[in-house]
């Protein structure tokens, strides 16, 4: 990357910094006048957005897109306004006994920390840009957004948006290049989120860690959905078919295997078959179905179907209306099931990120939590069923980011819930009160009475008589 685009990033670092410390303090006020005016820019101008997403995948529902990107961002944004005033106040804590009878005061201020970066990914490149924008408004921070270049027409348009809507020391996007994302990701922030893959979380995480740069990572992983025994196939098939085929699979959240009852394997996979064809009764030229985002990832797809076939998988293509794939450069691709799979193949390795489903088999639950935990911990999980004990069971024995219980991805939809992942899949969350308090900085503030404290407790020197007692009565069961 050439020289003059660090120094770009860097003068809207500074620029930034510089108008938060000057502006300090700022009211409430100030940030919720943000927040709206993150909220009118994406109502004023969701349809267009909603088009250039459209392009940059090739195929993406316009209301798939309304209401992911554009709907869910609007709704987190007053869900913000909505609580601001609460989460922003001084929390009251308790000094140590007894201090508080002698009139010492302690509280904890949530107070913004500065310019946060935000990268967000091509999946849901509007919704990922102004979810976290929202909160880091909402904490009184100033924001840079590097969104992806796989999604460049979205990536430009709101480069031109914000810059409409914000001064460049509010809230600045910076497009380009991957080595301009390796840039943004090496510089001085307060705080940075990323959003996306493991592998390129690990990178950004050891370049901000150069400059002690606090993260927020949402990753994701390879997401179980453990089918119990009282599952309703039906319901279930349904609701894992609509999680798996939404945005093409190009979920972080989306189910990524299936591991259900070795009696119920034909009916669970016949199940989601039925949901497909509910749903989607074609898939070329329909509209509600997305394509694969580039020829690359549309590879890498047709690869690891290639690999579980090559190494003993039964393939599965769900192809409603039996249509010809082969004779189309859309990158449509049907939902591909795989049945027999083993940890051997690629499609058992690495998070899938598109419509291709393995189907694991178990004898009692178990063996699947075992199998869960045998694994990365994964961002979300999935159970179906009535039974509350086995619930309770794969719940209390599994780690995973987050839970839904009898459907998918729903929880990250939870705007008072705090969403994020754990280990491998993640670190830190954003949503609900938490996210408030991810981007702010919890300040201790303790207020010493006028009385000696020191002194009373012996802790001045010359140490003597009031040392031990203090030491000896402290010492006391």
């Amino acid at each position: 990357m050439a020289g003059d685009r660090k120094d770009e990033l860097e003068a809207i670092l500074k620029a930034q910094r510089d108008a938060f410390t000057a502006a300090r303090p700022e009211g409430l006020d100030k940030r919720k006048d943000r927040i709206k005016r993150a909220i009118a820019l994406l109502v004023d101008h969701g349809e267009d957005l909603c088009q250039a997403m459209n392009e940059d995948f090739g195929n993406r529902s316009r209301d798939q897109s309304m209401m992911t990107d554009i709907v869910g961002s609007v709704n987190f944004g007053k869900y913000c306004l909505k609580h601001l005033d609460k989460w922003a106040k001084p929390e009251k804590r308790k000094p140590t006994f007894p201090l508080g009878l002698l009139g010492a005061k302690a509280e904890l201020r949530f107070e913004p920390k500065g310019v946060i970066g935000i990268l967000s990914p091509w999946n849901f490149p509007v919704q990922l840009s102004f979810n976290p924008l929202m909160q880091v408004l909402a904490a009184g921070n100033r924001a840079m957004i590097k969104p992806s270049e796989f999604t460049e027409k979205t990536s430009d348009m709101m480069a031109e948006l914000v810059e409409k809507y914000f001064a460049q020391d509010e809230v600045a996007v910076i497009t380009g290049s991957p080595e301009v994302a390796q840039a943004f990701s090496s510089l001085q922030f307060d705080h940075l989120v990323f959003t996306g893959s493991t592998a390129t979380g690990r990178k950004v995480m050891e370049a901000a860690a150069r400059n002690l740069v606090p993260v927020t990572l949402e990753l994701g992983g390879k997401s179980p959905v453990v089918l119990g025994h009282s599952a309703d196939l039906e319901k279930a098939g349904e609701r894992i078919a609509m999680g798996k085929m939404m945005n093409a699979g190009q979920i972080c959240l989306a189910p990524d295997y299936m591991i259900v009852p070795e009696d119920k394997e034909e009916a669970a996979v016949a199940a989601v078959q039925l949901g497909v064809h509910n749903q989607y009764p074609t898939l070329l030229d329909n509209d509600d179905y997305a394509s694969v985002v580039t020829d690359r990832h549309f590879d890498r797809l047709q690869g690891m179907v290639a690999d579980a076939r090559e190494k003993g998988a039964e393939v599965i293509e769900v192809n409603p209306g039996e249509e010809d794939f082969s004779n189309t450069n859309s990158r449509k691709m049907p939902l591909t099931i795989l049945r027999n799979v083993n940890d051997d193949m690629q499609a058992m390795q690495e998070e899938i990120f598109g419509p291709v489903l393995p189907v694991k088999t178990y004898k009692n639950v178990g063996e699947a939590i075992d199998y869960v935990n045998d694994h990365d911990r994964p961002l979300g999980l999935y159970y179906f069923g009535t039974d509350k004990a086995e619930r309770e069971q794969v719940l209390q024995q599994t780690i995973s980011g987050g839970v839904t219980v009898n459907d998918v991805i729903f929880h990250v939809a939870m705007d008072d819930l705090p969403f994020g992942g754990v280990g491998p899949s993640g670190i830190g969350s954003y949503h609900g009160p938490e996210g408030f308090k991810e981007f702010s900085h919890a300040r201790s503030v303790y207020s010493q009475p006028k009385i000696d404290v020191a002194g009373i407790a012996g802790f001045k020197p010359p140490y003597g008589k009031a040392t031990k007692k203090a030491i000896s009565t402290q010492l006391k069961k």
